[in-house]
């Protein structure tokens, strides 16, 4: 990301991470880790990863000890599939990581006209047609992913999927509440 864009990595809000250009989510409906990686296009595995590394935290419910399970919320599940995209351009993790941080902190307000560019090594964020025809006139963007597009792929992908409410019991808590009945 270009300086200009750079916070100093000062404290965030969760909440600033695009607040504007989504369909109305409920909070408090989520997904599970199986649908959020399918959505994704992302192993579970990754999926376990960066919710332990904090790349990517489910903010409907995190893991709460054996038998608990994740709940991503829409958003959650959408910066999944834009680390996923970054990912298979060949951009590093600690890159991806310092990408995600900045656009927490810049607090987004118009997702569907945001474009992450990159010249390999670094993640720009543009929110304008004049900031990525300028990148590319210096000859360092290589690469953008439209925003807007990968919002609508997530968002055409999670109508086949039932989310969850957080209070719901757990399938793996319910099996065993069967069994030890």
């Amino acid at each position: 990301m270009s300086d200009r864009d750079n916070l100093d990595g000062g404290a965030f809000t969760a909440d600033l991470l695009f607040t504007d250009g989504l369909p109305e989510m409920d909070d408090e409906v989520g997904y599970r880790g199986a649908v959020a990686a399918r959505a994704a296009g992302i192993t579970y595995r990754q999926l376990d990863y960066w919710a332990r590394t904090e790349l990517v935290k489910p903010t409907v419910r995190g893991a709460s000890g054996s038998g608990s399970q994740r709940l991503y919320g829409f958003r959650d599940i959408l910066v999944l599939k834009l680390v996923k995209r970054l990912l298979d351009t060949g951009i590093s993790l600690q890159q991806i990581r310092t990408a995600v941080d900045q656009l927490r902190a810049s607090g987004i307000r118009d997702l569907a006209g945001t474009t992450l560019m990159s010249d390999g090594a670094s993640v720009y964020l543009c929110t304008s047609n004049d900031e990525v025809i300028d990148l590319v006139s210096r000859g360092q963007g290589v690469f953008g992913i439209a925003v807007g597009k990968v919002l609508r792929e997530v968002e055409s992908t999670l109508v086949d999927f039932d989310p969850q409410l957080p209070d719901a019991a757990d399938e793996l808590a319910a099996r065993r509440a069967a069994r030890s009945a």
